[in-house]
């Protein structure tokens, strides 16, 4: 009995794995399917910005060799005492401009938002206890739009104005994003945990002035 074997039979099958592997790995780099099963928790202290407060020394002690006044005597034309200025550095607490609570869209996310004034000008966006889920590429975005309740995620900031404050440091915990300079806080009203790979937003909160 003859036994054919399929001409170019091995070529094929190694192409078809080689070309099963590819897409599968590319699908694990741009899925990252684990990152949900994994929590990262950043739990940072509030912002503070060291300012100068002046402390009023008290009148000096005599200098060696100095009179003292005698009783009976004449006293010469008192001579005011000499004062000294200290600075001393003292943190100057955080102004909330407005805050929020986050609601779950395309991922179940809970916590709060508040926008602060330092006292050198600047701003910073804090989340606090923050408890979302982890995914690639999740930023931390100040938008103008508003926040969509009962939407998954899809097509909730697509118009609109935002700014992307970096990259979220954790999906658990409190955490600091400073707001770059010439961004005026007071042209966005809500905040989204926003998953720039897929163009959805994990979970969002409205601000409300304070």
């Amino acid at each position: 009995m003859v036994n054919v074997r399929g001409v170019g039979g091995r070529p094929v099958f190694v192409g078809v794995l080689v070309a099963f592997v590819v897409v599968v790995g590319a699908g694990l780099y741009w899925f990252q399917p684990w990152k949900l099963w994994q929590d990262e928790t950043v739990r940072e202290a509030l912002p503070e910005v060291t300012g100068t407060s002046t402390a009023v020394a008290g009148t000096p002690a005599p200098e060696p060799g100095a009179s003292t006044p005698v009783a009976g005597t004449a006293t010469p034309e008192a001579v005011p005492s000499r004062t000294t200025a200290s600075a001393s550095a003292e943190p100057a607490s955080p102004q909330t401009l407005a805050r929020g609570g986050l609601i779950s869209h395309e991922h179940a996310t809970s916590g709060g938002v508040r926008l602060l004034r330092l006292a050198d000008g600047s701003h910073v966006l804090r989340l606090e206890n923050l408890d979302t889920s982890n995914g690639p590429d999740l930023r931390v975005w100040l938008t103008d739009a508003p926040v969509r309740q009962g939407q998954a995620g899809w097509h909730v900031f697509d118009d609109g104005e935002y700014v992307s404050l970096g990259r979220l440091k954790g999906n658990k915990g409190d955490q600091n994003y400073r707001l770059p300079a010439g961004v005026d806080p007071a042209a966005f009203t809500s905040v989204s945990i926003w998953c720039d790979r897929f163009n959805v937003s994990f979970g969002a909160a409205e601000l409300a002035r304070v």
